[in-house]
């Protein structure tokens, strides 16, 4: 009866968010949301976009769906709500732990597709890396406990030329906040929200910009990082300024070290023994430059919880591993410091979604010219995403012969996509049957297309101020 329970719930969660989908859907809906059906059906990875008008879920021709795509409008908005209102994964002690990551969409070939940046592409072989045009997207999910290849996403963000990717993501993360508490998600007396990021991001301009919000931020920091303890007590007598800052810790220098408030071993399955050491109220010493460059006034301190944290070795490697990660808490314990780094661990989860997203659901399979219609895209291969999630109590195990059976509740997010054929009828369906029609007349032929499309410079638009005194006179 429990399990039955459970079912049922689940089927109404489902449906309720399918026709929240669809009232999102203000023009084109029908034709946007038979695709979602349709991404959602079709067995197997997402080669082209356009097989996906040959499933049965999709009842239109072709030409809808690229005019969908091309034409149609989702309030993103309204969608963001609806993603926040929907059960948070959580924790096992309950809290929330959202990460924040950028995906790139690559679109090396697109002369005519504008708002193209240089994105950051990790190379196969060691220490290579390139720099490839296309669509970055930053991500805000929300992560689960233990090892796992789900993650409940709740908003993207294309970057744009003109954009501070700092200034972004902290009002990516603000709104992100601020929704899941309109929605009840956290209310007064429970535990901080807890975000965790890569080392690409300022987290100590972040923990500044949101110091107003009930959430900790945990980042990776680099390694030849050099952050300040806190000022001495003067000393009676003492003549001249006081000190502002106190002496020097260089990650790279043990010499540097002082004694560290918590130590923490734990044995694990994959890393071998995770040793972990703390060090309260540090702060790195900021200077009027980059983010920092339009602050008024004196620069702030700002203090938090670093953390060293070495494993014996990564899997498939011998080698012990060393991460270097910053809190913007103080004043903590041993078990918040065990609770930091397994779930900055769990931050990893992030890339499964993003296999999923570019290997199974085709995301930047599609050749779409605008950006306007990638976002479309995009948030049609979130809202596939999302439904995989809320059907996961009610999907089958249907595994190849050749498959591993998966233990219950342990179904992959790919596995729950080859039955959730099954699972479409018995949910709401919103969408209304196409109307009669032929296509049209086309261009004419023997007549061809002279207008060219514009081409389109690759990288940013903003132009920085060379000097100080170039960026004050520019102020005044």
């Amino acid at each position: 009866m429990l399990e039955d329970a459970v079912r049922v719930e689940s089927l109404t969660v489902l449906s309720n968010f399918r026709t929240d989908v669809y009232r999102c859907l203000t023009a084109r809906a029908d034709a946007l949301f038979e695709l979602t059906d349709a991404l959602l059906c079709t067995d197997g990875p997402v080669k082209a976009l356009v097989d996906l008008a040959l499933a049965p879920e999709h009842r239109r021709g072709h030409g809808a769906l690229y005019d969908a795509l091309n034409s149609g409008r989702i309030e993103a908005e309204r969608l963001r709500a609806a993603l926040a209102a929907l059960p948070l994964p959580r924790t096992n002690d309950g809290r929330i732990v959202l990460a924040v990551d950028v995906s790139s969409w690559l679109r090396s070939d697109a002369a005519t597709s504008p708002d193209r940046l240089f994105c950051h592409v990790h190379g196969r072989a060691k220490n290579a890396a390139q720099f490839i045009p296309g669509w970055p997207y930053s991500f805000v999910v929300a992560l689960e406990s233990g090892r796992t290849s789900w993650t409940g996403i709740l908003d993207a963000v294309r970057l744009r030329p003109e954009d501070d990717a700092t200034a972004v993501t902290a009002e990516q993360l603000r709104a992100v906040v601020e929704r899941l508490i309109a929605a009840g998600h956290w209310t007064e007396g429970d535990p901080d929200v807890l975000v965790v990021m890569d080392a690409g991001y300022d987290v100590t301009r972040l923990a500044f910009v949101l110091a107003d919000l009930p959430v900790e931020l945990l980042g990776r920091i680099r390694s030849d990082r050099v952050l300040r303890r806190p000022k001495p007590s003067r000393v009676p007598g003492t003549n001249g300024r006081p000190p502002k800052h106190g002496p020097e810790f260089a990650l790279n220098q043990p010499a540097t070290w002082p004694p560290p408030q918590h130590t923490t071993t734990t044995a694990t399955t994959r890393y071998g023994t995770a040793t972990a050491e703390s060090w309260d109220r540090l702060h790195p010493r900021l200077t009027h430059r980059t983010c920092w460059l339009d602050h008024d006034g004196e620069l702030p301190i700002i203090e938090g919880t670093l953390l060293r944290l070495q494993v014996d070795h990564l899997p498939g490697d011998r080698d012990p591993k060393l991460v270097w990660l910053w809190s913007s808490a103080t004043g903590v314990t041993a078990a918040d410091i065990n609770r930091w780094w397994q779930s900055y661990l769990r931050r990893f989860d992030l890339e499964h979604t993003f296999r999923l997203f570019k290997q199974t659901l085709g995301w930047t399979r599609p050749r779409l010219r605008a950006p306007e219609a990638a976002d479309r895209w995009t948030w049609i291969v979130i809202a596939a995403h999302t439904q995989l999630r809320l059907a996961r109590p009610l999907a089958e195990d249907l595994r190849r012969p050749w498959g591993k059976p998966a233990a219950p509740g342990r179904l992959t997010p790919a596995r729950v996509r080859r039955g959730f054929r099954n699972i479409r009828p018995i949910s709401a369906l919103p969408a209304r049957a196409p109307k009669p029609g032929k296509p049209g007349p086309g261009r004419p032929p023997g007549c061809k297309n002279r207008t060219l499309a514009p081409r389109h410079d690759v990288g940013k638009t903003v132009k920085r101020d060379l000097t100080m005194t170039e960026h004050q006179d520019r102020r005044g």
